[in-house]
């Protein structure tokens, strides 16, 4: 959907590279013809390609794939109040993700009635229309339409957009005190009064008001959601599945990926039911999850964690991949390249093998992972190597 124009027939070669394949991480180099991978092991430097890239010992990854990242947000507010342009915001979203290695971003848009924190869903839509219409950007951006069905507006924004094929993941939420991330009262006071800036009267109107909603309700709103997905087929997923039960219902409604369970009971039994369970990379970096709930480390040690999102926070999606959870590096890597790739069925892309997309970055992993080059389908996009001359 929105990504640089390739220029055909152009052949690169990246060599000198330790190579993190599917099974194993082997010494070699990459042959990339068009936007496909053409060969992968020994590489000769001296190859007849268009371009060579000397890896000099590096990691090579397959491009990151996010599926959940929110952080277009502070790219389109960086300040409380101090709203940026939609087309500026994802400019520079687009760099700041391709830095941290990804290069296929499910950009996670909240269709969420919240203006005190710049929400809303006619916000939701002019960002969707931004990211579908913008050209000469570096990643392969798509849609994760977020919604939030305590919100009828934002249900039927959300339905308008998966009518038009506009979204490749749609996943249901609903922020109700005593559920969920917020299942403590006072946890949902507490984040909607302090981090957005409201009053403590305003703080108990939104939870007398999203209190008062009927469960029947939530529920049927979820299930139309997820079965206009379906029909537009579209992979679903949920936010922060609060129980076992919770999980049971959504699997029962077609519900593919559990987002964030909140306790390893309820990661366990989604992965009983085949759900693919996604975790926050940044909670496996920090150590924690920001609100008590279920460890990425726990889920990950029972394992019982498919795939790692950026959340808020695209560098730990890369720095997640470096944490020794005691697994091979192939399977680190997996978890945040080839495992979300499958999930929502793009699975031409993340792993180095034969006929994949040539999407791959070369990471130097000390003092902290960093992306010193990288190549979106097949073409050198982006270079920072302190030693070679600086960004280009």
């Amino acid at each position: 959907m929105s990504s640089t124009t390739r220029t055909a027939g152009v052949t690169v070669a990246i060599v000198g590279g330790r190579l993190v394949t599917p099974d194993a991480v082997v010494d070699g180099g990459v042959r990339i013809e068009g936007d496909r991978i053409t060969g992968v092991g020994e590489i000769d430097a001296d190859a007849d390609a268009d371009a060579v890239i000397d890896a000099d010992g590096k990691f090579v990854l397959p491009g990151l794939v996010d599926l959940h990242g929110d952080d277009i947000e502070e790219h389109l507010q960086p300040r409380s109040g101090a709203p940026m342009d939609t087309a500026m915001a994802l400019g520079s979203a687009d760099r700041a993700n391709v830095a941290a290695g990804i290069t296929t971003k499910f950009h996670a848009i909240s269709f969420e009635l919240d203006e005190d924190v710049n929400r809303s869903p006619e916000l939701a839509a002019a960002m969707t229309d931004t990211i579908l219409c913008a050209e000469d950007l570096l990643a392969d951006h798509r849609i994760h339409a977020r919604c939030e069905v305590t919100q009828k507006r934002c249900v039927d924004a959300v339905l308008t957009v998966l009518d038009n094929g506009d979204a490749d993941l749609v996943s249901v939420m609903s922020h109700v005190p005593g559920k969920g991330q917020f299942r403590d009262v006072e946890a949902f006071r507490s984040y909607y009064e302090n981090a957005n800036d409201r009053t403590a009267e305003e703080a108990e109107e939104l939870i007398a008001k999203r209190g008062s909603i009927p469960m029947t309700t939530i529920r049927e709103r979820v299930e139309r959601v997820i079965d206009r997905a379906h029909k537009m087929g579209v992979v679903t997923a949920s936010h922060d599945d609060e129980n076992p039960r919770e999980v049971e219902r959504l699997a029962e409604a077609g519900v593919d990926i559990a987002e964030y369970p909140i306790t390893l009971d309820t990661a366990r039994r989604a992965a009983e039911t085949g759900m693919t369970t996604t975790m926050g990379a940044p909670n496996l970096v920090r150590g924690e999850s920001q609100w008590d709930n279920l460890a990425t480390a726990d889920g990950i040690e029972a394992g019982v964690v498919d795939v790692l999102a950026a959340d808020y926070h695209p560098p730990s999606l890369l720095a997640a991949v470096f944490v020794d959870t005691g697994e091979p590096l192939p399977e680190r890597v997996g978890r945040v390249s080839a495992a979300p790739a499958d999930a929502v069925g793009f699975t031409d892309r993340g792993r180095i093998e034969v006929g994949k997309r040539a999407d791959l970055v070369v990471v130097d992993p000390e003092p902290t992972p960093m992306v010193t080059r990288a190549v979106i389908a097949g073409q050198p996009v982006y270079r920072a190597d302190p030693t070679a001359g600086g960004v280009q």
